[in-house]
């Protein structure tokens, strides 16, 4: 959506095509090794009525897009006006999509409940693995020569990695804030 929208105003492109074939590729695995949520199994099914994406779940896919589209931008504006070159814009715009789609992974695997406890937090031994590895590789796609050469990626300077983490850590804290204030609104509806 995000290539869309460049596209559409006429921008530079915050991604190139590799490094959506590679987001693509190394964030795909990091749900395929998560049970389900707890609890999961004691919800009544979905009515044969109803339609497959609610209301509720719309609404997220809107303001989560939203939420990627402004920090990926912002962030590919904030190197491209540091005067970085295009490549280490692109590559900051990449991390930062990669960052934002594992503190999304540590959102969605608690969508019913908070994911700001302890058993949230500590998930599970794979969903670790999966999120070491697939830091691993973004460090990899990021500093090593050979990766850089294949990806079209240059070194990202520390102050700007913390950056995008704390890019990461708002756009969790915005969605957990939302989810919350959802499932208050939810609960004090079906408790009148």
């Amino acid at each position: 959506m995000v290539i869309v929208i460049a596209l559409l105003a006429g921008l530079l492109l915050p991604l190139s095509p590799v490094m959506i074939l590679w987001v693509n590729m190394i964030t795909a695995i990091t749900l395929g090794f998560e049970p389900t949520e707890s609890g999961t199994m004691n919800r009544p099914p979905r009515s044969r009525k109803s339609p497959i994406l609610s209301g509720e779940l719309v609404w997220h896919v809107v303001l989560v897009a939203a939420l990627f589209i402004a920090a990926i931008l912002a962030m590919f504006n904030y190197a491209q006006d540091r005067g970085y070159s295009l490549a280490l814009s692109q590559t900051i715009a990449m991390n930062t999509l990669v960052v934002l789609k594992t503190f999304h992974l540590f959102f969605i695997r608690n969508i019913h409940g908070t994911s700001l406890t302890w058993e949230a937090v500590k998930g599970t031994t794979a969903v670790w693995i999966v999120v070491v590895a697939v830091t691993a590789a973004q460090f990899a796609v990021t500093y090593l020569p050979p990766m850089q050469v294949v990806l079209g990626t240059e070194a990202v300077s520390l102050a700007d990695g913390l950056l995008i983490v704390g890019v990461g850590a708002a756009f969790f804290a915005i969605i957990e804030i939302e989810k919350q204030i959802r499932l208050g609104l939810k609960n004090g509806r079906s408790s009148s």
